[in-house]
């Protein structure tokens, strides 16, 4: 295994599997990815640049017909995963968005819903998706941060050390949403922004979200995920922990998501005014409010 400061944090080539796996049974979490692309969308309705072309990266089937469905005509989508970009309709192809194989400016939208967490060099892509962006081009994204999967997590580790002293990484880790607008600030990206959303999930019992990571493709593919068969009991022990202490086996669980949105540089584009530059004291705005 790699060292813990070692740069390749997931194994990509089980992201490509795990997501190879999903495409058979990804429809059985269509409205989760429904919802996050419907409020990950709605940020076009703030703009009335008429786009048209677009990058669709890892939809999963559900934002290439939204962004057809607006009107917008070229719309291609990429997926590191062959099953799942066929899932898009055409035209479609294969790509790793760690590099992705598309020249610059080529175009005026790009939108990541719920696609760029299993990447290893997360800034790199970013800066790889402002370069294929037109000037003034706008790029959309939701990212799972924290502390979503945080009660996974917590109830596995506590699960693995009861049953065998120690435990290996299970569920992956999240960025901050402080840290999301910083990463597309250091890409080149103007006017960054990176807002809070959460997708409230409800399961009659703990095991179905389980199967809907399954179903999305979002299984454990850290790098340094333990290669041996889990314990049998494991997960029934870390469901159970996550269930009530009254017996109720119902399960609630917050997805937050960060909806990023960053414009392409442009000599056009409003700038920020410097220190010093601002014609009301903040002193009268805030004696104003009171």
């Amino acid at each position: 295994m790699p060292p813990m400061n070692d740069s390749v944090i997931f194994d990509r080539r089980a992201v490509r599997q795990h997501r190879d796996r999903a495409a058979r049974q990804v429809g059985s979490v269509t409205a989760i990815l429904d919802e996050a692309a419907e409020r990950l969308l709605d940020r076009l309705d703030d703009t009335t640049y008429r786009f048209a072309a677009a990058l669709d990266i890892g939809g999963r089937g559900v934002v290439a017909p939204r962004l057809r469905g607006r009107g917008i005509d070229s719309v291609i989508s990429c997926d590191l995963s062959p099953d799942m970009a066929r899932l898009n309709g055409t035209p479609c192809l294969c790509a790793d968005e760690e590099w992705l194989p598309f020249g610059p400016g080529a175009f005026d939208l790009v939108v990541a819903n719920l696609s760029l967490h299993w990447v290893n060099d997360l800034p790199g892509a970013l800066a790889q998706i402002r370069h294929a962006l037109k000037p003034d081009g706008l790029f959309l994204a939701s990212l799972p941060v924290r502390p979503s999967l945080s009660g996974l997590r917590h109830a596995l580790t506590e699960a693995e050390c009861a049953l065998l002293g120690g435990a290996s990484p299970r569920v992956s880790p999240f960025p901050d949403l402080r840290d999301c607008a910083s990463l597309l600030q250091r890409a080149g990206f103007a006017l960054p922004v990176a807002d809070a959303d959460t997708i409230t999930l409800d399961y009659r019992t703990p095991m179905g979200l389980l199967r809907d990571l399954r179903a999305a493709g979002e299984t454990n593919a850290l790098t340094l995920r333990s290669r041996r068969f889990a314990p049998v009991s494991l997960f029934p022990a870390a469901l159970a922990d996550l269930a009530s202490s009254d017996g109720d086996t119902h399960l609630t669980v917050p997805l937050r998501l960060a909806i990023m949105t960053g414009w392409a540089p442009d000599a056009g584009q409003p700038k920020p005014l410097r220190p010093g530059q601002f014609t009301t004291p903040l002193e009268d705005v805030l004696k104003n409010m009171k």
